[in-house]
C-alpha cells in the first residue's frame, strides 16, 4: 500500500467523501470485473458492486491494515454470494445478455473478439460462452478462486487473504476448479486452446 492510499483510507474513515470517492474510482473497475465473472450477469454484477461499495464505506472503521485491495475484494465476493443466494429464490436468467427490447444477443460484446475475421470472431464468441457456462457450473468457492487467480491475476497470498483461508486451500480449490473446467470444456471440442484439453483427448489425435 502506498502512503497516498493510506492517507486516503484514513481520511475516508473520518468521513471525507472526496477521499472515499477516490478509493472507489481506484478499485471500482476491478471490483466490477470480479463480480461480473462470479455472477455472469451484468445487472447482478452492478448490484453486487454497488452493495460492496456501500458496505465498504460502512466498514472502513473496521479496516486494520494490510492489503486494502484484498480487504475490499473480500467485501465484493461476499456481496456476490449474497446476490447469488437471492437469485436462487428468483427465476433464472439466460446465459446470454438481452437487448433493450428483450431480444437475446447472439454475439454479446463482452465475449466477442472484434477481429475482422468473421469465422474467428464466431469461434471466439462460442468459446467465450462455453467458458462462462462452465465457470457458472463451479460452486461459489471454486469459482471465486479461479476468477481471482486465472482471470484477475491475483497471487495466491492475496487470494488467501481475500477468502480468509490458508494458501494451501487456495491452491487446492484452484486445482479442482481447473480440473472441473477441463472436464466441462471437452464439450467445446476443437474450439478449445491446447491448455484446456485433457491428455486423453490429445493422445487420441
Amino acid at each position: 500500500m502506498t502512503m497516498e492510499e493510506s492517507i486516503l483510507i484514513e481520511k475516508a474513515a473520518d468521513g471525507d467523501l472526496d477521499a472515499f470517492n477516490q478509493l472507489v474510482l481506484t478499485y471500482q473497475e476491478l471490483a466490477f470485473n470480479v463480480a461480473f465473472r462470479i455472477m455472469s450477469d451484468e445487472a447482478s454484477a452492478v448490484d453486487a458492486t454497488q452493495d460492496a461499495v456501500i458496505s465498504m464505506y460502512r466498514k472502513l472503521d473496521t479496516y486494520r491494515g494490510g492489503s486494502f485491495k484484498a480487504w475490499f475484494l473480500r467485501i465484493v465476493t461476499n456481496a456476490c454470494y449474497d446476490e447469488l443466494r437471492k437469485q436462487k429464490r428468483r427465476p433464472t436468467v439466460p446465459l446470454e445478455p438481452e437487448t433493450d427490447d428483450g431480444d437475446l444477443l447472439e454475439s454479446p460484446e463482452w465475449i466477442a473478439d472484434q477481429s475482422p475475421d468473421m469465422e474467428e470472431t464466431m469461434m471466439n464468441a462460442q468459446l467465450g460462452r462455453a467458458i462462462q457456462n462452465c465457470l457458472d457450473k463451479l460452486n461459489e468457492k471454486h469459482r471465486t478462486v479461479m476468477v481471482m487467480i486465472d482471470i484477475s491475476g491475483e497471487d495466491y497470498e492475496t487470494v488467501a487473504e481475500i477468502i480468509q483461508s490458508p494458501v494451501g486451500t487456495v491452491k487446492s480449490r484452484l486445482s479442482r476448479a481447473r480440473l472441473k473446467m477441463q472436464e466441462c470444456l471437452q464439450n467445446a471440442g476443437e474450439l478449445l486452446p491446447d491448455q484446456f484439453r485433457l491428455k486423453s483427448e490429445e493422445d487420441d489425435d
